[in-house]
């Protein structure tokens, strides 16, 4: 399941969605859920613009779950993320793996949120509490985490 929305989501209905949709298959279902925080320890974040590519967006993300469903025993996976101006605090991303043990649900989870990170095309325009306004830049470290994943079958 994907979903691309400028709407707030709801977790727990995200997380029955996917325990239906996983039924008695599902052992453990592993969760993540990504924030607006502040961008830095004193510089205060007032909002946090999302900008996506509809339809290429959906169709990455769709991929990513795909890719972890290839490389673990999944009943289940789900990818909620926002678009639209979000507020500090405000919900950003669900994402969720359900599984029949708990290593590879943990796994597929990590795994959707770091591909996420750097694959999806979606931009970020923060602006702080002062006014000041910068487009938000992929971080090395992310970077790193997916390319590490490329080269693992299972973990980075």
């Amino acid at each position: 399941m994907i979903f691309v929305q400028e709407a707030d989501f709801d977790t727990a209905a995200l997380l029955a969605g996917l325990r239906a949709e996983a039924g008695a298959a599902a052992g453990a279902i592993v969760t993540f859920t990504g924030y607006v925080r502040d961008y830095a320890p004193g510089q205060a974040t007032d909002t946090l613009y999302l900008e996506h590519y509809p339809g290429m967006c959906e169709r990455e993300l769709a991929g990513i779950a795909a890719s972890a469903r290839a490389r673990w025993p999944l009943a289940g996976t789900l990818i909620a993320h926002r678009v639209g101006a979000l507020s500090r605090e405000s919900q950003i991303v669900f994402v969720a793996a359900a599984s029949a043990h708990r290593g590879d649900a943990f796994r597929a989870c990590e795994y959707m949120i770091d591909a996420l990170k750097t694959r999806a095309p979606f931009w970020k325009r923060e602006t702080l509490a002062d006014g000041s306004r910068f487009w938000v830049e992929q971080r090395a470290s992310d970077a790193a985490r997916t390319r590490a994943w490329d080269g693992a079958k299972e973990t980075p």
